[in-house]
C-alpha cells in the first residue's frame, strides 16, 4: 500500500442529508431532481414547479449544495448518482437520494464520488439492498457510511479526482456539442423541406426495413456474453450506437434460426415498443430483438435525409402504434409513411451539405467511447493506489 494511504471508515469523513426543505420556508418555486432523472451524473431533467401551480412532490426535501454526493438508496445498480457542480436557485432532490457532504479538510469530493462509483462498490451496495425488507433493493444511509477505504493523503485525492473529472469533463463537452449538431441538422432540414419541391413518396420506396428476431431463452447462459452485439430498445440512444448493454454468444445468435439477421453500419434502429419511436444510428454490425426495427437506406448517402424526417415525426409515433394490450410500432406503419422526396440532385446536395456535422457528430460519440474506457480502466488502479499520481501535478 503506498505510503500515507489509512483504512477509513466513510462515515468518519463525510456527512449524509445534512439540510432539509420545510415547506414554511415557503420558496415561491422550486427546482426538483428526483432520482430517476440523473444517471452516472448526466441529468435528463430538472422539474421547475411554481408554488401554487404545481403540486411539490412529498419526496422533494433534500438541499444540496456544490460537491454534495447525491446517491439514489433504491436499486444502486441502477447507477442514479451524480455530483453537484451548480446548484440552481431553490434546489431540492428527492429523499430517495443520500445526500453526501464530504468534509473537505480530509476529503475531496470528486475522489469520494469516484470511489463510491467503482461498479465493485455499486454490486455491494447493491448486494446488501437485495437483504432489505422492502419490495424492492433499498440501501440506507448508514450503509454507505460504514463501507472502509483506503483513503490518500489529501493532496493525492486533488490529484486522482482532477484526473478523472477532466474526462468526464471532456465527455460532457462532447455531449453538448453533439447536442448543437443534431439541432443544427434539424434547422438546416426544416429550412430546406420548407422550401424544396418534390414528389411524395411512401417511406418504403427509400428505404428497406427489418424486424429483430433475435430473442434468445433468459435461461440458457450459454446465449449470452459473446462476442455478438444485441440491439434492444434500452440501447437506442438518440445517437450513434457503437455498443449493447448484452451481447450474445454465436449459438445465442442462430438460436434464431432463419431470423438471425445482423443489421448492418449507416442505418437506423428505431424502438417498436416501450418508449416507442427513439432512434439512433446503428455504427456496427449488431442484431436486435423484437422491440427493434431496422431503417437501412437504398442510397446511404441519403442516410442524414431519412433520419432527419424520421426525427420531425418522432412525437407521432406512440399514436401511430397499434395494439389492445402492448402497443407496437409495427413495420408496414413505417412502410406508408409519406415522405417529400426532391429531386435527386437536389437531395444529395442537401445530404452533403450537412454530412459534416454527422461525421463529427459520430467522430465524438466514439472519442467519448475511448475517454469512458480510459476512465474506467484507470478508476480501480488509481483508487487501489497501483497507479500513483503523487508525482504528477502541482497540487502537493
Amino acid at each position: 500500500m503506498p505510503q500515507g494511504w489509512k483504512p477509513t471508515r466513510i462515515g468518519d469523513i463525510c456527512k449524509t442529508n445534512q439540510q432539509t426543505y420545510s415547506l414554511s420556508e415557503k420558496w415561491p418555486f422550486v427546482n426538483y431532481l428526483d432520482t430517476g432523472n440523473i444517471t452516472e451524473n448526466r441529468i435528463s431533467e430538472i422539474q421547475h414547479l411554481v408554488t401554487g401551480q404545481d403540486t411539490l412532490p412529498s419526496r422533494a426535501r433534500r438541499k444540496v449544495a456544490v460537491d454534495d454526493i447525491l446517491y439514489s438508496t433504491v436499486r444502486p445498480n441502477q447507477r442514479h448518482y451524480g455530483i453537484v457542480k451548480e446548484v440552481l436557485p431553490n434546489m431540492l432532490v428527492s429523499t430517495g437520494f443520500a445526500v453526501i457532504t464530504a468534509d473537505k479538510s480530509v476529503a475531496d469530493s470528486d475522489f469520494l464520488y469516484y470511489y463510491l462509483t467503482q461498479k465493485e462498490i455499486v454490486d455491494s451496495l447493491h448486494a446488501i439492498g437485495e437483504q432489505s425488507v422492502s419490495a424492492y433493493p433499498s440501501i440506507k444511509p448508514s450503509d454507505i457510511e460504514g463501507l472502509e477505504l483506503m483513503l490518500p493523503p489529501l493532496y493525492e485525492q486533488h490529484e486522482i479526482g482532477r484526473t478523472l473529472r477532466a474526462l468526464d469533463d471532456k465527455i460532457a463537452n462532447n455531449t453538448m456539442i453533439n447536442h448543437h449538431l443534431e439541432q443544427m441538422a434539424q434547422a438546416i432540414y426544416a429550412d430546406f423541406v420548407a422550401s424544396v419541391d418534390g414528389a411524395t413518396m411512401k417511406l418504403k420506396e427509400l428505404c428497406a426495413f427489418q424486424e429483430g428476431y433475435v430473442n434468445p431463452s433468459q435461461s440458457r447462459t450459454e446465449y449470452f456474453d459473446g462476442a455478438i452485439k444485441w440491439l434492444r430498445a434500452v440501447d437506442i440512444n438518440e445517437s450513434f450506437i457503437f455498443d449493447t448493454s448484452r451481447t450474445l454468444t454465436d449459438c445465442g445468435f442462430g438460436s434464431a434460426g432463419k431470423s438471425a439477421y445482423l443489421f448492418k453500419p449507416n442505418t437506423i434502429a428505431i424502438s417498436k415498443s416501450g418508449t416507442i419511436g427513439r432512434l439512433g444510428f446503428v455504427a456496427d454490425f449488431m442484431c436486435g430483438n423484437r422491440a427493434v426495427i431496422n431503417i437501412s437506406p437504398n442510397n446511404t448517402r441519403i442516410l442524414p435525409f431519412v433520419y432527419l424526417y424520421l426525427k420531425s415525426r418522432q412525437t407521432e409515433y406512440p399514436d401511430l402504434a397499434v395494439g389492445s394490450v402492448q402497443k407496437n410500432l409495427y413495420v408496414p406503419i413505417l412502410q406508408e409513411l409519406d415522405i417529400l422526396v426532391p429531386e435527386e440532385s437536389v437531395l444529395l446536395e442537401f445530404c452533403d451539405s450537412v454530412a459534416p456535422l454527422f461525421e463529427q457528430w459520430k467522430n465524438n460519440v466514439a472519442e467519448n467511447r475511448t475517454l469512458s474506457q480510459t476512465r474506467d480502466a484507470l478508476l480501480p488502479r488509481l483508487m487501489s493506489g497501483e497507479l500513483s499520481v503523487a508525482d504528477h501535478g502541482n497540487a502537493k
